[in-house]
């Protein structure tokens, strides 16, 4: 499994800026790649029905990324293969006054698949260690001084603990987790951004602010790897994968899926002797007609 390489589950420290950010050093070929995704994605739906039929775990793939790194457009190409019945996409925004009137893994936790189901999650609690830290923006949180008066380091790390033990919370109710940040270099975004400019159809996706984001770019890649380092965990792993090339990255994120898929062990379930009785005296019935 190529996507393994670039697996984090707290054993060894993440470089982000040593890790590639395009498939050059991976030794693939890209039609190749796109014919094994779309292998993938036919074994994700029959996993998915047996994972739907079995009802003992779901599964939470976490997506994060920096702007332009391509979230939504792997998350339509994955999904495209899967019974929209089994799944639910949730794209978190700037959070609501509700929302900030709650603990911050509210709205994220309201958000939890049933078991059997799988949800994607377009951002997540983990904006709240990263957005709000680098913009500070806890400091103007309507919060107790005892909590928001800590040092800023403190405060987060203290947040750090509290997502582990969410996850592992999670994973102890029959949860998988599993997160993927998607590693963009600055030159892909800067292609990306003009392209959004150039494009009159890709006007919507350019915002002005996105400049502003971008000259923070250095700053949000060691507050990823921050991040990822106190938060990879082997039930809550991490996934650092290289963005630049799209055909490439959706091939990983079907491996990973895949993976965990598998680890679930689905399986349809085993009726007992009783309904099975009566699935064979349904079947009589039907063929007497």
């Amino acid at each position: 499994m190529k996507a393994k390489k670039y697996r984090f589950n707290g054993k060894k420290i993440c470089h982000l800026r040593e890790l590639p950010t395009n498939a050059s050093q991976d030794d693939v070929n890209e039609q190749d790649i796109i014919a094994r995704t779309a292998r993938n994605i036919k074994k994700m739906s029959k996993l998915q029905e047996k994972l739907y039929a079995d009802g003992r775990e779901g599964l939470i793939i976490v997506f994060q990324a920096i702007d332009a790194a391509g979230k939504d457009s792997t998350i339509e190409h994955v999904c495209k293969g899967l019974n929209p019945q089994g799944v639910i996409v949730h794209s978190f925004k700037a959070p609501t006054s509700e929302d900030l009137a709650h603990d911050y893994l509210w709205r994220v936790n309201k958000c939890l698949p049933r078991r059997g189901e799988i949800a994607i999650l377009n951002r997540s609690h983990y904006e709240d260690v990263i957005t709000v830290k680098i913009h500070e923006m806890q400091k103007n949180y309507k919060m107790a001084e005892r909590t928001i008066g800590k040092d800023t380091q403190v405060f987060f790390e203290e947040r750090y603990k509290q997502i582990c033990h969410y996850e592992s919370y999670l994973y102890q109710n029959s949860y998988r987790i599993v997160k993927i940040f998607l590693n963009i270099s600055k030159d892909e975004q800067k292609k990306r951004f003009l392209n959004r400019i150039d494009r009159q159809d890709k006007n919507w996706k350019f915002s002005s602010s996105d400049l502003k984001e971008r000259a923070l770019f250095d700053t949000y890649v060691d507050q990823f790897e921050e991040v990822i380092n106190a938060t990879a965990k082997r039930h809550a792993l991490w996934y650092a994968l290289p963005a630049d090339d799209k055909w490439y990255t959706r091939y990983l994120v079907t491996e990973i899926i895949l993976d965990e898929l598998n680890k679930c062990h689905p399986d349809y379930p085993d009726l007992p002797d009783e309904e099975k009785a009566r699935l064979e005296e349904a079947r009589l019935k039907l063929m007497n007609e």
